[in-house]
């Protein structure tokens, strides 16, 4: 079993900039992402949390009145549309409203389908990494 990719002190200190409440779901959407996608390369990308796995994986950030994810493109939030109901969404957005429970659950279900989008592409054009 392979080991999970080192924390990134770049991520500790973006979510160590935000006040305690919102730094603790901060540190629980990444510690989902991370048990999602344990092989994932944690960065800083887009100045927030970002996650290399096979190519661009997901994001996070924090905003005045929500937590941001970003699943690269469209397709995770079309495959779990009806989960999603109720949340502000755009192309390559969803938006968690900070006053309303974090759905984690849903967001390790949409890390793992983009990791298996992501792996899927490299095997498909060769270039797993």
């Amino acid at each position: 079993m392979a080991l999970p990719k080192p924390e990134s002190k770049a991520v500790i200190a973006y979510i160590g900039k935000f006040p305690e409440d919102v730094a603790e779901t901060l540190r629980k959407v990444r510690a989902t992402i991370r048990r999602a996608a344990p092989k994932a390369e944690e960065t800083i990308s887009y100045m927030m949390p970002g996650y290399r796995l096979n190519g661009q994986l997901v994001w996070f950030a924090a905003f005045k009145e929500h937590i941001g994810f970003f699943p690269r493109g469209s397709s995770a939030i079309e495959a779990f549309k009806k989960e999603l109901a109720g949340y502000k969404l755009s192309k390559g957005t969803v938006r968690f409203p900070l006053d309303k429970p974090i759905p984690f659950g849903l967001i390790g279900k949409m890390v793992k389908f983009r990791v298996k989008e992501n792996m899927a592409a490299g095997k498909k054009d060769g270039k797993i990494r």
